[in-house]
């Protein structure tokens, strides 16, 4: 039975940050807010966090988990970047936007992408999932919250409990955060490639 949090979304409760948190540490799996929609988390290193968003979202191995970073310094230790992407990637963020790069020896191998060795990376623009990095003190693997069969993600964090408190163990809600992902840009071959078109502005990358 997932526990149901409801979070301030401009001044979040440090005690319910840190349970969450700690939660987390403790190799549970998490449905937090960010600023496109909901997303699953986990810790970075806990397969079996990775085995349950696979499941939950019935993914392949193709596809590319999110390291949500803190800040840039945070999101340096975990892919490479050239200074040109560096300065792309500085401009977009914090944003709705996930960036795909190659990954540094830091990032656990399930994660990387099979032949690519690549990772999505990016840093949200929204209070309470920056409060939950800042107290883990690591990124959060994370995953969209869409399900299959799903056209949409869910908006509503009671709606979410309903449907998964037997399979997440925690929800965060801290009111609706929108339906559409992130825009997801691929830096991998050094031009920006456009993935995903979704609630960042693609303009700057065209």
């Amino acid at each position: 039975m997932a526990k149901y949090f409801d979070v301030h979304p401009e001044n979040p409760q440090r005690r319910i940050i840190s349970s969450v948190a700690d939660s987390i540490r403790s190799g549970g799996l998490v449905v937090y807010p960010t600023d496109s929609c909901f997303a699953l988390g986990c810790q970075l290193g806990s397969r079996d966090g990775i085995d349950r968003i696979r499941t939950i979202r019935n993914l392949d191995d193709r596809h590319h988990f999110t390291l949500v970073c803190q800040n840039f310094a945070q999101l340096g230790q975990f892919v490479y970047v050239d200074n040109d992407v560096f300065r792309a990637i500085k401009a977009a963020t914090p944003g709705s936007y996930t960036f795909i790069l190659p990954a540094t020896k830091e990032v656990p191998r399930q994660l990387l992408h099979p032949k690519k060795k690549t990772v999505g990376v990016r840093i949200p623009d929204h209070v309470v999932a920056q409060a939950l990095v800042a107290e883990l003190g690591e990124p959060l693997l994370s995953s969209t919250l869409l399900l299959p069969g799903d056209d949409e993600p869910m908006t509503q964090g009671w709606e979410i409990k309903d449907r998964l408190e037997h399979v997440v163990d925690v929800v965060v809600d801290s009111g609706d955060c929108g339906t559409e992902p992130t825009t997801v840009i691929d830096f991998s071959g050094g031009e920006p490639e456009i993935v995903r078109r979704g609630a960042g502005d693609t303009t700057r990358f065209e």
